[in-house]
């Protein structure tokens, strides 16, 4: 019995007063691997949510597989809830299988082949048969074992109760249930979040072997590239991230031809009306050259002259009526310039010896240069986070840390928390840096958020558009030392790619820690990795 698949008809969703989803649609069948790519707010998760069916759309239909698995951003799981439970849970569809047929097969055994009775329970023994198959029910334990290590979480008790776990291991743990149940249909919100190397190769090669539909918003674009047949920027494209780049270049470079072009004839015509109709002019008077027989031919010259006018006139107002749009600006990461010296030469802006946290962290030693670039890598659990902490000044430390006199910093963590979720970005901006600097650089020429979500609430932004706002606070006020923790988590990828050219090009010292594949493979500067022999 082949799967069905995941298909959604003319969707509409209006969330806080705006539409989100309007008239979306997709078609997304057994094999194929879709990628839901985007600005941060444009509706993936909410399109997530609604083809799992925990929400509702306003207008248009969904027809789902009975067997769905949808990974949230954010953790259903009760934090009193074990990890035993949880995994429990994620191995009853296995077990249930196995059961029904070892129930079905005694049935049939007992059951002559002429009863009529026999043919119903062979179709019944049949499609449970096929579904176990598809979910490999019969090596779930071993699976279970296998995904729990291969993300991580091998050493985890499974007494611990979730609440006493990291959000990473929260995270980790509910995208284990999922691989572990092998659904029908697979819906994942940014499932490599706090995966490391080995983490993101495993899900990547378990997604693959998936007989059914997966549907997945990320913003890792080695992942992108690795996993999906198709992706959707809800404008559906076919191939890989490297192939959707490619074709988003082209059609902007085809937007921006088609603008130049008809701009250059827009000029034309109004050139060309403007000079037609001054010879046209009632009391221009003939030129030197036109005076032998001006009056005889004045009348068929002026109505000839008049007809081009006329013709002029109409190309330009159907022009103007139907004119190409200007190709939008693209929102841009624009790094101001520091707000002090940063000159090469001068001393190191940090310096660390002997540096330890105990259970965390253990470093001989780092200088970071007045113009470092450092991107800081490791497996999850290395202290990458913690480092960016003792850097930041917000952790003490064991041994010897020395920084500039006058230094700044600036830190953006990986949880995106605002104290006034009623306030708006524009006013959180403004409170946060000063009116005098956000009207010397406002929160728009950021180019982190659009125009539309400066006077939103922050608590109504998206988790992408939060940690932009964060970033931009950081940027508004530029430190001499910028540290990022996992900074294209919840970003666009080509917002990531602009980070990416911009990080590259600013004036300070930046040091990132990333699991981001994509950033790491095209990093231009210093690497600092971490192993865990060094927490």
């Amino acid at each position: 019995m082949p799967q069905p698949a995941l298909l959604a008809h003319d969707l509409v969703r209006d969330l806080g007063g705006r539409r989100v989803l309007d008239g979306v649609g997709l078609t997304a069948s057994p094999g194929h691997r879709i990628g839901l790519i985007g600005e941060n707010g444009v509706g993936k998760s909410t399109l997530l949510r609604v083809l799992a069916g925990v929400d509702e759309p306003d207008a248009g239909s969904v027809s789902r597989p009975a067997d769905i698995g949808f990974l949230h951003q954010e953790l259903p799981f009760d934090a009193a809830s074990t990890v035993g439970a949880v995994l429990q849970d994620a191995l009853r569809e296995a077990r249930e299988d196995l059961a029904g047929l070892d129930r079905l097969g005694r049935e049939l055994a007992r059951v002559p082949e002429d009863d009529p009775a026999h043919r119903e329970l062979l179709a019944a023994y049949g499609a449970r048969l096929e579904q176990a198959q598809d979910r490999e029910s019969w090596d779930a334990d071993r699976r279970a074992a296998l995904v729990l290590e291969r993300l991580g979480l091998g050493a985890v008790a499974h007494d611990r109760t979730l609440g006493s776990l990291s959000g990473g291991q929260r995270g980790r743990l509910a995208l284990a249930a999922l691989l572990v149940r092998r659904p029908s249909a697979l819906l994942l919100d940014e499932p490599t979040n706090h995966l490391d190397d080995g983490a993101a190769a495993f899900l990547e090669e378990q997604l693959r072997g998936l007989p059914g539909t997966v549907v997945v918003a990320s913003h890792d674009r080695a992942f992108l590239d690795a996993v999906c047949t198709d992706l959707v920027d809800l404008v559906r494209y076919g191939g890989n991230y490297s192939a959707y780049v490619s074709e988003k270049r082209a059609e902007r470079e085809r937007w921006g031809r088609r603008y130049a072009e008809e701009q250059e004839e827009l000029e034309r015509l109004r050139h060309a009306a403007g000079v037609t109709a001054h010879r046209l002019a009632p009391d221009r008077g003939p030129r030197d050259n036109e005076k032998m027989g001006y009056g005889h031919r004045a009348g068929r010259v002026q109505s000839q002259i008049s007809r081009r006018v006329r013709s002029a006139n109409r190309r330009l107002e159907e022009l103007e009526r139907t004119r190409v749009a200007e190709p939008p600006a693209p929102l841009r990461f624009v790094l101001p310039q520091p707000a002090a010296d940063t000159e090469e030469g001068l001393e190191p802006l940090v310096s660390l010896r002997d540096v330890r946290v105990p259970g965390r962290l253990s470093l001989s030693g780092l200088d970071v240069a007045a113009t470092e670039r450092l991107l800081v890598t490791g497996g999850n659990g290395v202290g990458k986070s913690t480092l960016l902490a003792v850097l930041a000044g917000r952790l003490a430390a064991e041994g010897e840390v020395h920084r500039r006199p006058g230094l700044t910093v600036g830190l953006l963590t990986q949880d995106t928390v605002f104290e006034r979720p009623k306030r708006t970005a524009r006013d959180t901006y403004a409170l946060t840096v000063g009116p005098e600097r956000a009207e010397r650089l406002p929160l728009v020429r950021l180019g982190l958020l659009a125009e539309a979500d400066l006077d939103k609430p922050v608590g109504q932004l998206s988790v992408g558009q939060r940690r932009r706002l964060a970033l931009a606070l950081l940027m508004a006020r530029p430190p001499h030392l910028l540290l990022l923790d996992e900074p294209t988590n919840h970003l666009s990828p080509r917002l990531c790619d602009e980070l990416e050219e911009a990080l590259g090009t600013a004036p300070g010292a930046i040091v990132v820690a990333s699991h981001d594949r994509w950033l790491r493979h095209r990093w231009q500067g210093r690497e600092l990795r971490l192993e865990r022999g060094e927490v």
